[in-house]
């Protein structure tokens, strides 16, 4: 009887979901409201939902509670392996970024392209009382220079954040830089010369490409898979001609994917093998949506070949402009490198982001965000199933706050950029994301705002759009 109980629970609640009653992306009632609801225990709401969970109807979310996570409709395919050429004819689409981010400051348009969260998101009335306090705190109010490798307190909060994925980093192993592009710009700078070969994923942030160009490299686009990142047999063959691997192992910008662990262990190895180093570009590691934080690459790294970099500009305060590098056996080129180029980072914005760390504020931060930007990439994934073709892919990201949708092959991205804008929507269309002529039929979504009606509404407008493209 007991059995028969939760099961039949199970039925009716799964009713609702097929019923649309509950949408993909909506946080079930509490166990504690099923109980009141329905009239029965604990144990039996609890079997219930397991039960929905294992037929992979929802799916529990760590000090959060169960989500719908199954689309009743139509279910979207995942986006194809990226299959670059290997060619040196490279030329990055500037004429589009700067299209695209210029129109950014704009608070009418919906900024889809934009990637970093809404600053809806942010705790912005405490990072004001820590620039207060900060400025009351600092000898001359924060106006000093800071020491060449950076604020010791903030070297110490990183190196224990780091603890926690089992990285056996001390603070001496941190030098902060302004944010985590500007960490890459000093590992890129510091271990290549015109005219070296690196190698990267494909697609990959556009900014990463445009610094590798900007310095005289030549860049390697390796094929990746939309849910494991970069694929391994390509990175192979290409090993014994590149000076320098970059990754972004975890929840990469623009795909939203996230390397296993058996995989980042083997790039590990092949860096070793190659006495190449790796620069590690982590910075959406924090923003995950499972049970714990995904390991980078350094967390398996005892040669010291791992430069790994990382950021609050994804997290907490893009403005601030806070960012660090763990750059191994290169420790000394790296400081070496900022000393030539900044000499100091910003003083008061790394106290504030030190004794926000400290404090314990970041993690409980956290926490809410990682919960609003998983239910956003649900209600993203359903929206799009709803409203836009049947023939649309699109990744299906287990952290971080971009998606990769894939359109019909003879769709223009950047023609519908263009009809998008017109509508209040800005999206970034995926050749900004390449140095090849690829990617024209895709685009990288930003869920990293508050989900509203209108936002549906706007997904609603947009899917209209690409139907008409066709």
């Amino acid at each position: 009887m007991k059995e028969l109980l939760y099961i039949n629970l199970a039925r009716n609640i799964e009713q609702k979901i097929r019923n649309e009653v509950f949408k993909i992306g909506d946080k079930l009632p509490s166990i504690r409201t099923v109980c009141d609801e329905y009239g029965v225990s604990m144990n039996t709401a609890m079997h219930a939902y397991l039960e929905l969970e294992g037929r992979s109807l929802i799916k529990s979310q760590p000090k959060s509670g169960f989500y719908v996570t199954h689309n009743t409709g139509k279910r979207l395919a995942f986006p194809e392996t990226s299959k670059p050429l290997y060619r040196d004819d490279q030329e990055q689409a500037e004429d589009l970024i700067g299209r695209v981010y210029g129109q950014l400051g704009d608070q009418n348009i919906l900024r889809l392209s934009l990637g970093v969260p809404d600053e809806e998101l942010l705790p912005i009335a405490k990072l004001n009382k820590g620039l207060v306090y900060a400025m009351r705190s600092l000898p001359a109010s924060g106006t000093a220079y800071e020491e060449i490798q950076g604020n010791k307190k903030l070297w110490r909060d990183i190196a224990r954040c780091a603890y926690t994925w089992g990285a056996s980093l001390t603070q001496e192993d941190i030098v902060t830089t302004a944010g985590a592009m500007n960490a890459i710009s000093y590992c890129m700078m510091a271990l290549t010369k015109p005219g070296d070969k690196i190698a990267v994923e494909s697609p990959v942030y556009f900014g990463i490409l445009q610094l590798a160009k900007s310095l005289g490299l030549h860049v390697l686009e390796l094929p990746t898979n939309a849910g494991t990142g970069i694929e391994l047999d390509a990175l192979k063959k290409v090993m014994p001609e590149i000076k320098l691997l970059l990754l972004v192992s975890n929840f990469n910008n623009p795909l939203g994917s996230c390397m296993p662990v058996e995989h980042k262990k083997e790039v590990v190895k092949l860096i070793e093998q190659y006495n190449i180093p790796l620069i590690e570009d982590d910075l959406y590691g924090d923003v995950y949506f499972g049970e714990s934080r995904p390991k980078p690459c350094k967390a398996y790294d005892e040669s010291g070949l791992v430069l790994w970099c990382g950021s609050v500009s994804k997290t907490l305060a893009p403005g601030y402009r806070v960012g660090w590098v763990a750059p191994g056996k290169y420790k000394d080129k790296i400081i070496r490198m900022k000393l030539l180029h900044t000499v100091s980072t910003t003083t008061l914005t790394q106290e504030v982001i030190a004794n926000f760390l400290e404090s314990g504020h970041y993690e409980k931060y956290l926490r809410g965000l990682r919960r609003t930007l998983h239910t956003n990439s649900l209600q993203f994934n359903r929206a799009i199933s709803d409203y836009f073709p049947e023939e649309t892919k699109a990744s299906q990201p287990h952290g971080g706050f971009v998606m990769w949708v894939e359109l019909a092959k003879n769709i223009d991205a950047a023609k519908l950029y263009n009809n998008a804008m017109k509508q209040g929507i800005s999206i970034a269309p995926g050749r900004m994301f390449t140095l090849q002529n690829q990617f024209n039929n895709c685009m990288r979504l930003s869920y990293g705002m508050k989900w509203s009606e209108e936002l549906e509404q706007k997904l609603k407008l947009l899917g209209e759009l690409v139907k008409k493209s066709i």
